[in-house]
């Protein structure tokens, strides 16, 4: 599974492994249940994961390095599933996990979201397959970028050796 797999949905907590998509929406699988279900697009926004960036004090980062650099500091705090505590604690934990943050512009309810999220895909054991999905991906990426230099180049290169035919003029012209 790639992190670009994982969805948020507006209105519904957790975190969804998004299957398909239709004109009207999207087919889910719940990670709590393991269902299957159909998000209307008329109800809900579902907002890939690999999308999100967060606010830091010189640029915005996205969110899967955001969990790279929880996993490194996990043990600075006692628990991560601080989801249920109030708002100053879960800034304090949010804080020791991703001290970069921009205080002023990440809320306290996203902090919870971001740990919550955070917690599922460490109880799925979801984390390290999902750095190993993606720099493989990123390697996939890579190389085709490098053939597509190749391809390019070698076109360009066997359009400007062929001879250029002379204009085609017509009979009906005036100049000739």
């Amino acid at each position: 599974m790639n992190f670009s797999d994982l969805v948020s949905i507006s209105g519904l907590s957790g975190l969804y492994q998004l299957m398909g998509t239709k004109s009207d929406g999207a087919i889910v699988k719940n990670f709590d249940d393991d269902k299957t279900l159909f998000v209307s697009a008329r109800k809900h926004e579902v907002t890939p994961l690999d999308s999100i960036e967060v606010y830091t004090q010189t640029d915005n980062v996205p969110l899967r390095e955001v969990f790279a650099t929880f996993k490194k500091n996990v043990g600075e705090v006692e628990k991560v599933a601080v989801h249920k505590e109030g708002n100053k604690v879960i800034q304090e934990t949010f804080g020791k996990l991703f001290p970069d943050y921009d205080k002023s512009r990440v809320y306290a309810s996203d902090m919870k979201k971001m740990l919550k999220w955070y917690g599922i895909l460490k109880k799925l054991d979801l984390l390290n397959s999902l750095e190993e999905n993606d720099e493989d991906s990123s390697k996939k990426t890579a190389a085709a970028k490098t053939a597509k230099k190749h391809v390019a180049k070698s076109n360009a290169a066997k359009q400007s050796s062929a001879k250029k035919a002379p204009p085609k003029r017509s009979m009906n012209s005036k100049n000739g």
